[in-house]
């Protein structure tokens, strides 16, 4: 493969539930360049005077180039085509909250920031999801008798872990020196970062975007800031969209306040992109990139339209989201939900001009 002298920039969505694939190929660097492309089943091919720019697509994506059709050229974007593309369904989703969290197996939770171990060797007997937020007001709904579990709050054993929506429940009193308050910031001693809160003197809740948890047997995995977090919210957002038929969420921070108002649009987003218009900047290592997230990588994504709610935006729509029943909120730590703002603003301004926008939202993708 030779790399072109006048940088052209290639961006693919493809829809597995569509069967369909959006080709967008800017203009080169060096305006006016001839450029010619090369469609075939398995890459795409740019070619100009100085050279040539081949891109493989993953083996599990074929294109059909008979069926391009829609080709259109949009001023400071490049141009635009639809064509087929013949893929697998969706990769089965693997959850985040349960694939190190195995029941009789001896587990170590780490700050996923520095890597501090939090909890060391625990055994996990049982491994629970918690019922909704709502459960009580259902139970007391559908039964004919007095509810029965009425003010008893849900408290893990030692050997318990429950799992939420955005958070793990473990009981800490064999790890820790003195007995903790209740309503306190649970803090990592070596980088600072909340983790978590007491919920009482025994339960404390742990934010799953703040902890990784690993068999003992294991070490701690080095993952960049930025994919973890995107990853485990994608993640979040489909389990919950799935299992609540909602698509609407508020992310808010742990003191209540909205940070980010959230629409899934898709989940079965399959994006290749060459020559990222954004570059990793280490003023800004939370912007870092996965190490698969070169040029001409492909990976699996939710696409979400979002509108940021910080200094005073966009009250009116965020105060009729949080009285909308079918809008779920989502909590986490009000540092993350900046740096998932931050993680938000970047994809969106890493996306051709005319894909940033859909009515008054903004687009972006998250990588899971």
């Amino acid at each position: 493969m030779a790399v072109a002298a006048a940088e052209t920039r290639l961006f693919l969505e493809v829809r597995r539930r569509l069967q369909s694939a959006l080709l967008i190929v800017g203009e080169p660097n060096e305006g006016g360049m001839h450029l010619d492309i090369s469609i075939t089943p398995t890459s795409l091919l740019l070619r100009t005077p100085d050279g040539c720019t081949e891109t493989q697509l993953p083996a599990e994506v074929r294109l059909v180039p008979s069926s391009c059709g829609g080709l259109q050229y949009i001023r400071g974007d490049g141009l635009h085509l639809r064509l087929q593309a013949h893929t697998n369904s969706s990769p089965q989703l693997v959850s985040v909250f349960n694939q190190s969290l195995q029941a009789q197996e001896c587990c170590t939770f780490y700050c996923q920031s520095c890597g501090e171990v939090t909890i060391k060797d625990r055994k996990l007997l049982r491994v629970l999801p918690l019922p909704s937020e709502n459960w009580g007001t259902l139970v007391g709904e559908w039964c004919c008798h007095p509810d029965p579990f009425a003010n008893k709050p849900l408290h893990p054993r030692e050997t318990d872990c429950f799992i939420g929506d955005s958070f793990f429940l473990v009981n800490l009193r064999s790890d820790i020196e003195q007995e903790p308050k209740a309503n306190t910031k649970v803090i990592c001693k070596r980088c600072k970062v909340m983790l978590g809160e007491t919920i009482s003197s025994e339960t404390t809740k742990f934010y799953m975007t703040e902890i990784i948890i690993q068999p003992s047997e294991e070490s701690f995995p080095n993952i960049p800031r930025s994919w973890f977090v995107q990853s485990v919210i994608a993640q979040c957002l489909v389990e919950l969209s799935s299992a609540r038929s909602t698509f609407r969420f508020t992310i808010q921070g742990q003191d209540g306040k909205v940070y980010i108002l959230l629409w899934i649009l898709n989940s079965d987003s399959l994006v290749i992109e060459t020559l990222r218009s954004l570059k990793y900047d280490r003023k800004f290592p939370l912007l870092e990139n996965p190490p698969e997230a070169d040029s001409g990588s492909a990976w699996n994504a939710v696409k979400v339209l979002y509108q940021p709610c910080i200094k005073g935006r966009n009250e009116e729509l965020a105060s009729s989201w949080e009285s909308d029943i079918s809008v779920h909120p989502l909590t986490l730590p009000s540092a993350t939900c900046l740096e998932l703002l931050l993680i938000l603003s970047r994809s969106n301004a890493s996306l051709p001009l005319s894909l940033r926008q859909m009515n008054s939202f903004q687009v972006a993708f998250l990588r899971m």
